[in-house]
C-alpha cells in the first residue's frame, strides 16, 4: 500500500470514527444516554472529550464493557465501515491534501457536503439527525 493510500485509509477510519463510534459512545454516554453510559462514566469519566478520547479509551477497555454495550461497540464498528465505504471516494477528491487529525477530513467534507456523494451525503444527514 502507498503512503498515499494509507493516509486515506486513516483518514477515513478517523472521520467514520468520529461520525459513528464517537456519536454512540461518546455522545450517548456524555449526554447520560444509550448502553455505555455507565461503561463511559466508570473507565473513562476522566477523559477530556474531543479528539476521539472517551472512543479510544473504551476501546481499550472492550472486554471489561458491558454485554450491551460491547454490542453497541460492535454496531458503531460495523457503521464506521459503511461510513468509510460511503465516503472514501468523496475524502480522496475533496481532501487529498489535508492531513489527517483533529477532525480535518470531517471539516473537509463538510466544506464539500453540496458536492458528496448521495451516499456520502446521506451518512453526514444521518449523523447530523443523531448528533
Amino acid at each position: 500500500m502507498s503512503i498515499r493510500k494509507a493516509i486515506a485509509a486513516s483518514a477515513l477510519a478517523l472521520l467514520a470514527a468520529g461520525l459513528a463510534t464517537g456519536a454512540l459512545a461518546q455522545g450517548k454516554a456524555e449526554k447520560g444516554e444509550g448502553p455505555c453510559r455507565e461503561d463511559a462514566k466508570k473507565f473513562c469519566g476522566n477523559e477530556k472529550p474531543g479528539g476521539g478520547r472517551i472512543a479510544k479509551c473504551m476501546k481499550s477497555h472492550e472486554a471489561e464493557l458491558s454485554p450491551a454495550c460491547q454490542s453497541a461497540m460492535k454496531q458503531a464498528e460495523q457503521r464506521v465501515k459503511e461510513i468509510r465505504e460511503e465516503c472514501e471516494g468523496d475524502a480522496k477528491k475533496f481532501c487529498q491534501g489535508i492531513r489527517p487529525g483533529q477532525g480535518r477530513i470531517l471539516a473537509c467534507l463538510k466544506s464539500h457536503q453540496a458536492e458528496l456523494a448521495p451516499a456520502c451525503k446521506a451518512e453526514f444527514d444521518r449523523a447530523g439527525k443523531k448528533g
